[in-house]
């Protein structure tokens, strides 16, 4: 009986102690926590904001954006300049091919990064320090713009798809950040324990140290993905042949010409009926769609290697 009188009466008494801690931590708050949360909250919507208004010119009227009355709410909704792009068979074609292009250089960065950051997290590996210091070396030093154009044309992959993947598949910085994860958070004990039992290093890695490393591994394939479906300056010197261009400089030439002529070029086909601002909200929104898309499932992965790699490197 009085178990169960006494268990409410606990109960009381520990809510009681929350509601005290929490007017505690309010009364902790200062001017300097609220300075710092309005500088926060006037970062992200230097981020929001544009991204809003992009958003919003995109699906708004032809005469309501040339009127400059469109701010962060519609205003003659119409999805027409959206219809112009898909109508338009170059732009699909190159964001599917951009998405394969990304995709490729994704996979073959994570295997170099993985096959170099592994052994040189590890002590037992004879050299390291100089192989670890060879491998830094491209992150502070290159040979520039021009060496490069006639290193790629020698090789034969110049106008090639290869010339978007290959020179840049390795990361130093990538690989430095996962080697850090792997020696910070990988127990070495875990590795001797599976070498007792026979394992390969190969098989240690694929059993044992990826599995522990899905923070770090899709941080650095996001990071990846990112990095290739925004860049466009290797489109603009590499490439030649139109249907071996990105996205991304589509977009550039697309938003260049209108800026100079204020047309915008897309094939006949598509059959543009909005202005060129217009039709370039709508586009910057194609091409930024699918990285929104695809972020919220590697955020919880992304934020925790971001920090593990941060604060333990």
């Amino acid at each position: 009986m009085e178990e169960n009188v006494s268990n409410p009466i606990q109960v009381e008494l520990k809510k009681t102690n929350r509601k005290n801690k929490s007017v505690r931590d309010m009364d902790k708050i200062g001017v300097a926590d609220i300075v710092m949360a309005a500088i926060l909250l006037l970062l992200c919507l230097t981020c929001i904001l544009p991204f809003i208004h992009i958003a919003v010119k995109s699906i708004s009227s032809d005469a309501a954006v040339l009127a400059r009355d469109v701010f962060l709410l519609p205003k003659g909704i119409n999805f027409e300049a959206y219809k112009s792009i898909f109508r338009d068979g170059s732009m699909v074609y190159s964001i599917v091919y951009s998405f394969l292009v990304t995709l490729v250089f994704t996979v073959l960065g994570m295997i170099v990064c993985i096959c170099a950051a592994y052994p040189l997290s590890k002590k037992r590996l004879k050299g390291r320090k100089f192989f670890t210091f060879i491998c830094m070396l491209p992150m502070y030093f290159s040979a520039g713009l021009i060496p490069a154009y006639l290193l790629y044309q020698r090789i034969g992959i110049l106008d090639t798809v290869w010339v978007l993947i290959l020179p840049l598949v390795y990361s130093a910085y990538n690989m430095l950040i996962m080697k850090t994860y792997f020696q910070a958070n990988i127990p070495t004990s875990l590795e001797e324990s599976a070498i007792l039992d026979g394992a390969t290093n190969f098989q240690i890695l694929w059993k044992v140290v990826l599995p522990l490393s899905k923070p770090i591994l899709a941080t650095l394939s996001l990071f990846y993905a990112v990095g290739r479906w925004n860049s466009y300056a290797d489109n603009m010197y590499f490439i030649r042949s139109e249907n071996l261009k990105m996205v991304q400089y589509k977009l550039f030439q697309m938003v260049s010409s209108a800026s100079e002529a204020q047309s915008i070029t897309l094939s006949e086909a598509a059959a543009v009926q909005s202005t060129p601002e217009v039709l370039q909200a709508a586009a910057i929104m194609f091409v930024t769609l699918p990285i929104i898309i695809l972020y919220p499932f590697v955020q919880k992965y992304f934020v925790k290697g971001v920090m593990i790699g941060a604060v333990k490197g």
